[in-house]
C-alpha cells in the first residue's frame, strides 16, 4: 500500500544509515539473490565433483548435439537483459510506451527461451537417448545432472516470465508513470541474476 501511494508523488528517496539510497525491497531481493547463488554453486560444484569422478563422462558438445541451440539461448537471454534496462530507463524517463514496449520485449524474450528449452528436451530424450536417470552413451550422472541444473535455471526463468508479466500488468496501470521505477528495478535484479546464472550454467555444462 505504501508503495502504491507513493506512486502519485515520484520516486522515493531512501537514505539508511547501513544501506544508503537502497529501498527495503531491494535489500530484500539481493538477500534472496544471494542464498539463491549459492543454490547454483552447490548444483554446479556437485556436477563438477561427479565429472572428475567419473571414467565415462561424455563430451557435452557431442552429447548435447553441439551448442548452437544453447548458444542462441543465450544470445537470447543477453538481449531480455539488455530489453530490461531500456524498459526502467525509460520509466525513469517517463516514456510510458516505450516502458511496456522494451518490458513487453523481455517477457517474450523469456518466453522465447523456455520455448527453446522445452524442444531441446524432446529432442535429447527422443534422438540422443537422453532421460532424467539414464544416458544410453554414457555415465548415467550426465543426463541427472543436466536435467536438474538446467530444469533449476529454467524455473527461475518461468518464475521471472511471471514476475515480469505482473509487472507489466502495473505498468499498464499507471503505477509507473511517475517515475516511480522502484519495483521494476527490483524486478530487473532478478532477471539480470537469472541470465547471469545461465551464462555459467552455459559454461560449466555446454562448453567445459
Amino acid at each position: 500500500m505504501a508503495d502504491h501511494a507513493h506512486a502519485d508523488h515520484g520516486p522515493v528517496d531512501y537514505n539508511d544509515e547501513q544501506f544508503g539510497k537502497a529501498s527495503p525491497g531491494k535489500i530484500g531481493m539481493w538477500t534472496f539473490l544471494a542464498t539463491d547463488g549459492m543454490s547454483f554453486s552447490g548444483f554446479l560444484l556437485a556436477y563438477a565433483v561427479l565429472r572428475m569422478r567419473s571414467t565415462d563422462w561424455p563430451n557435452p558438445i557431442e552429447a548435447l548435439g553441439g551448442v548452437g541451440l544453447s548458444g542462441f539461448m543465450t544470445f537470447i537471454l543477453i538481449c531480455s537483459s539488455v530489453s530490461m534496462v531500456m524498459s526502467i530507463d525509460c520509466c525513469k524517463r517517463q516514456d510510458r510506451n516505450g516502458m511496456l514496449n522494451w518490458l513487453l520485449a523481455t517477457i517474450l524474450g523469456g518466453a522465447f527461451f523456455l520455448g527453446i528449452q522445452v524442444y531441446e528436451y524432446i529432442h535429447l530424450y527422443t534422438d540422443m537417448g537422453m532421460t532424467f536417470t539414464t544416458y544410453a552413451h554414457g555415465d548415467d550422472l550426465f543426463s541427472s545432472t543436466f536435467y536438474a541444473i538446467t530444469g533449476f535455471h529454467g524455473l527461475h526463468v518461468l518464475s521471472g516470465v511471471l514476475y515480469l508479466c505482473w509487472m507489466y500488468s502495473l505498468a499498464h496501470q499507471g503505477e509507473f508513470d511517475n517515475a516511480n521505477y522502484n519495483k521494476l528495478e527490483i524486478a530487473g535484479l532478478f532477471w539480470h541474476f537469472v541470465d547471469l546464472v545461465w551464462i555459467l550454467v552455459f559454461t560449466f555444462v555446454y562448453l567445459i
